[in-house]
């Protein structure tokens, strides 16, 4: 498949799919909205700068991404980090932060970081995937607060008509329809009800091109560096997270390392525009994948949409009641939170609960997604660590010649204590250690090695070391302190 033939099979490889990526890009500009207008707030800035970030983000995505039908924009993740420098320096100063977190993100991308994915276990991404939908529902709570009962009867309407309507058509999808069917019921009833407008004052016009009005200087490099770093990883690791997670949904792969570069291109045209940075968003992505978003046209729609929205429709955005809203993201939770996981915490390995339970609590406590993820991970690191620990054997079988001990499984810095107690004084008889079903990982097993031998031929014994294999004989070669594995392997010369 030529590089232009895949590039229009990533935009729509017919007109019923193009129908579907568009009326799912509709829905998610509008969920969009309230998101980057709290996104905003919480940041400390216009609501202008998340709605803009939102727009450039979610375009240049779906022109770069690796991931085709996830949305990406301005996010919590990413807003949570910025507010002191905001507070102490000012706007300008976040967008000069943006742009060096883009080319941070493009050097990581460039350098491959996307493959320490690898390292994170699926019971990690379970726990980042229910700690996301936790999250997603406590953030609507808000919208609870001294309201009238109207709000809650909206909510319960949104939320049958989401679900009912696919059983009668899913031409179009039904979380559009119930934000237009309780649009328009609350306007023609002038129902008493928070609207997208008391979140924040929308933009009017078009965005326009900006540079960052801050000193070029190391000095300024030294103010927005620590923020710059931990927006690019925070930002990368909730993508890769959620590019994973939409990889899972429509059974297809993504490319991880075009989509770090592709989220650094995006966050560039972000601050440009006078956006604030920003990265994938899974319940967004959530509502374009069950809307039936497949390809890179419904992330562009979204962007391209949500531009027109705020441009052109301003005004008839700003009386969208916040309950149509509301329900559409109590649907994102629901469907977003692995249900088979809590069955499961009986069925699979107690370890693999545990990491998932410890990364939910960690996120749900801390809102941040990264300490949560790093601690699931450093989690599975020792658990891994203490099971691979306990599978090598040593046997010990008397003979006529001697004493020879057969070693069996992985040896490295976890299991070395075991390994090295696994020895015992033989008086001074012959000790052959046999090591052809074992393997050395590291210089702490090949120093525990040197710690057997010596300690044996202290005591008057004669020892050989037999069945190294290659890997193991290239390790001791270069670090043993006793007799090195000679020419062929296996034999070790007296």
């Amino acid at each position: 498949m030529t590089a232009l033939s895949r590039y229009r099979t990533e935009w729509f490889a017919s007109a019923a799919e193009a129908r579907r990526d568009v009326l799912a890009g509709i829905v998610v500009s509008l969920a969009l909205i309230p998101e980057a207008i709290g996104f905003s707030i919480i940041a400390g800035v216009d609501p202008r700068v998340g709605l803009y970030a939102s727009v450039a983000i979610a375009i240049v995505i779906s022109l770069l991404g690796g991931r085709p039908a996830m949305i990406s924009a301005a996010t919590a993740a990413v807003a949570v980090v910025v507010i002191p420098l905001v507070r102490d320096h000012g706007v300008d100063y976040l967008f000069a932060a943006t742009i060096l977190m883009a080319v941070i993100q493009i050097a990581a991308g460039l350098l491959r970081l996307d493959l320490l994915m690898q390292f994170v276990s699926r019971s990690v991404i379970t726990g980042f995937v229910n700690a996301l939908a936790i999250l997603i529902f406590m953030a609507q709570l808000p919208q609870f607060g001294g309201v009238t009962w109207h709000t809650y009867a909206m909510v319960a309407a949104g939320l049958a008509i989401i679900y009912l309507v696919p059983r009668v058509t899913k031409a179009v999808p039904s979380p559009l329809v119930a934000i237009i069917v309780l649009a328009v019921a609350s306007i023609a009833l002038g129902l008493p009800v928070r609207t997208v407008g008391d979140m924040g004052r929308l933009p009017e016009g078009l965005p326009s091109l900006t540079l960052p009005n801050v000193p070029l200087t190391l000095d300024t490099l030294r103010i927005i560096l620590p923020y710059s770093l931990t927006m690019a990883a925070v930002g990368l690791l909730e993508s890769l997270l959620t590019a994973q997670i939409v990889d899972d949904m429509t059974e297809t792969d993504s490319n991880k390392r075009r989509e770090c570069i592709g989220q650094g291109g995006a966050n560039i045209a972000a601050a440009l525009v006078g956006g604030m940075g920003g990265c994938a968003m899974i319940g967004q992505s959530v509502i374009n994948v069950t809307s039936g978003g497949r390809k890179r046209l419904s992330t562009f729609v979204a962007g391209a949409f949500l531009l027109f929205l705020l441009a052109v429709l301003g005004p008839v955005v700003g009386r969208i009641p916040m309950p149509a809203l509301v329900a559409v993201m109590i649907m994102v939770s629901i469907g977003t939170f692995s249900w088979n996981s809590i069955p499961n915490l009986r069925r699979h390995p107690p370890t693999s609960s545990i990491v998932m339970l410890v990364t939910v609590a960690v996120v749900v406590a801390t809102h941040d997604l990264a300490q949560g993820v790093l601690a699931g991970v450093l989690l599975s690191g020792i658990f891994f660590a203490g099971k691979v620990q306990r599978m090598f054997t040593v046997e010990r079988t008397p003979g006529a010649d001697g004493v020879t001990y057969r070693v069996a499984g992985e040896i490295f810095f976890a299991s070395v204590d075991r390994f090295t107690r696994a020895f015992q004084p033989e008086a001074g008889q012959a000790v052959t250690i046999d090591v052809s079903a074992a393997h050395f990982w590291d210089i702490s097993g090949v120093g525990a090695l040197d710690k057997i031998v010596a300690r044996l031929r202290r005591e008057g014994s004669p020892v050989q070391v037999i069945g190294y294999n290659r890997a193991s004989a290239d390790l001791v070669d270069r670090f043993a302190m006793h007799d090195k594995t000679g020419v062929e392997l296996g034999v070790v010369p007296h």
